[in-house]
């Protein structure tokens, strides 16, 4: 209940203890007792805490009380009065306000010149990424004044007076990052755009829950919330969720522009915000295209918070799943300290939790790597062993998506079966088609096959699932590789180029690199890109590399690695 409604239950309650006294006793001692409830009733208002108020708009949270600008998850730097302005500006949106009105208010009458008055709200629109020409956010009325033209949502969390006792209502969190998503604000005014902003909620919680490490609540219990101005830490407690996704869609010229925010629950931070605009033509493909662009853009951000969270607990209080969050950036290292890091604590994990499938497969491809990038003491072994791990993951669960397309690679690089494991991958993009990771490793599980065109379209998908994935670079590197078998030696380079970008220390991007440079006969980069790699993997030979089946279906970039005159 708001400040303004438990004042109005209390002015009710007065009100009523004042009729009957009127037909009661009219004693000192029932004035007396008027005179406490009403004492009462002013205090219990006044215990009442109101959050900070926050003006939203677009991809920015203007945030009054703490005095901040936040763009997406960012904190734009701006001067005090400059946020003054701002504020100002927001606050009498309804009216146009005078070059004297702004004076009044923000420099208290003082004599201030046209120039500055102009500086000033030159440096408001760069904050808020507004120009004088396009004028999105302030709008100018030659000799009239000025106008904040942006449509606004006013928030405001209202604490109860105990905010640190939980609600009795409050629900644990699960035990793996929950989330839940909220009903689409509708600021168009139009009818029929409130069908659509429910319809591309319902498609984003569809493909969130495709993700089995995520636990997503349902439509029908978000949906409680429609039409209402929610406290997202009570959201949180009364769901039982660590994160909330809320937005709002509006149209305006044949566009719609949708915006979102990803919020901690628990702590109310911003995680990530962004903006999407699109053309109003086809409806469900918008809603499609939509859902794509922002699973995609908060999945990678949902996963490093969590990274995040199970880096800063105590070792004592891990569990099996904070072993397997810890595992993964080590693993993305592609170093060979970072490997056998992942590989430890994947096999803490799976000591805690035997069942565990996904870390099952991460364990399979850390012993893939040794063997692939000819990290291990004993190959036949760490095959063995990256095989066992595969298939002890699938017996787990054939149905997670990430897990077959883990399985996939291992069994396409160490046994070969192509038939077998391209209907695994087919299957994992079939599950969850929102998964980076199954269309990255979709990509290999065809290339191994000898199907580069295929790979290539699949990296391309999986690249455009994730575009800022703390894995690109495999997925670049698997694009050059494909482009070097299709004698496309161009695009092999540009992709390793992009790979070495997100990783300088990932050996198959400077093979890559080496020899698509020897094949346009670019002799001196390519011996570049040759010596490079013999300084992340000295022991290289391409003997050796032929043997670990590090690249099969590959003749040309082996004859392209033989060009630069590297060990045989």
């Amino acid at each position: 209940m708001t400040q303004t409604e438990l004042g109005s239950a209390a002015s009710d309650e007065m009100a009523q203890l004042k009729t009957r006294s009127t037909f009661g006793l009219h004693s000192l001692y029932q004035r007396l007792i008027l005179w406490v409830c009403e004492d009462a009733f002013l205090r219990r208002e006044d215990t009442v805490r109101v959050g900070n108020l926050r003006y939203c708009f677009e991809e920015f949270a203007f945030d009054i009380d703490r005095r901040e600008l936040h763009r997406r998850a960012e904190v734009v730097s701006i001067a005090p009065q400059v946020f003054d302005l701002l504020e100002y500006l927001i606050r009498n949106r309804e009216r146009v306000v005078s070059k004297d009105d702004l004076i009044k208010a923000v420099w208290n009458g003082r004599i201030v010149s046209d120039a500055a008055l102009t500086t000033r709200l030159n440096a408001v629109r760069a904050a808020i990424g507004d120009t004088g020409e396009e004028q999105r956010f302030i709008k100018t009325l030659p000799r009239k004044g000025f106008r904040f033209v942006g449509q606004v949502r006013e928030t405001r969390e209202v604490a109860d007076p105990s905010p640190s006792d939980a609600p009795e209502s409050a629900l644990t969190l699960p035990d793996k990052p929950s989330i839940a998503v909220l009903p689409f604000e509708n600021m168009s005014g139009d009818p029929e755009q409130e069908y659509f902003a429910d319809g591309m909620v319902e498609e984003i919680t569809t493909a969130l829950s495709r993700f089995k490490w995520l636990f997503v609540i349902a439509r029908n219990s978000s949906f409680t919330y429609k039409g209402k101005v929610v406290n997202v830490k009570q959201v949180g407690r009364e769901l039982g969720v660590r994160y909330v996704l809320e937005g709002s869609v509006r149209k305006a010229a044949g566009k719609v522009r949708i915006t979102g925010q990803l919020i901690d629950a628990v702590t109310g931070a911003h995680i990530w915000a962004d903006r999407f605009e699109r053309d109003l033509t086809d409806v469900f493909a918008l809603q499609d295209e939509v859902t794509v662009a922002v699973v995609s853009a908060i999945q990678p951000k949902l996963l490093l918070t969590e990274i995040a969270l199970a880096t800063r607990q105590r070792p004592e209080n891990l569990t099996a799943y904070d072993f397997f969050l810890r595992g993964l950036p080590q693993f993305n290292l592609a170093t060979r300290e970072g490997n056998t890091e992942a590989m430890r604590l994947a096999r803490r994990a799976l000591e805690l939790d035997p069942r565990f499938g996904p870390v099952a497969a991460l364990a399979g491809n850390c012993h893939m790597q040794n063997v692939l990038q000819g990290y291990a003491v004993d190959p036949q072994f760490e095959r063995k062993e990256a095989v066992r791990l595969a298939h002890l993951a699938l017996s787990i669960d054939d149905s997670d998506p990430d897990t077959l397309a883990r399985a996939a690679v291992i069994l396409a690089f160490m046994v070969g079966d192509c038939e077998s494991e391209i209907e695994m991958a087919d299957r994992a993009v079939v599950l969850n088609p929102n998964s980076f990771w199954a269309w990255h490793c979709r990509g290999w599980v065809y290339k191994v096959a000898g199907l580069p065109e295929d790979a290539i379209r699949n990296f391309e998908r999986a690249i455009r699932m994730s575009p800022v994935d703390p894995l690109l670079h495999r997925s670049f590197t698997g694009m050059g590789c494909a482009f070097i078998e299709l004698g496309r030696f161009d695009e092999a380079i540009a992709a390793g180029k992009k790979a070495l970008r997100q990783n300088p220390s990932f050996p198959t991007s400077y093979r890559c690199l080496a020899s698509a440079f020897a094949h346009l006969g670019r002799d001196a980069e390519a011996r570049e890109a040759a010596a490079r790699l013999l300084e992340v993997d000295p022991s290289f030979t391409i003997s050796a590399y032929i043997a670990r089946g590090g690249q099969s279906n590959s003749k040309l970039l082996i004859e392209g690695l033989r060009k630069t005159g590297l060990p045989e």
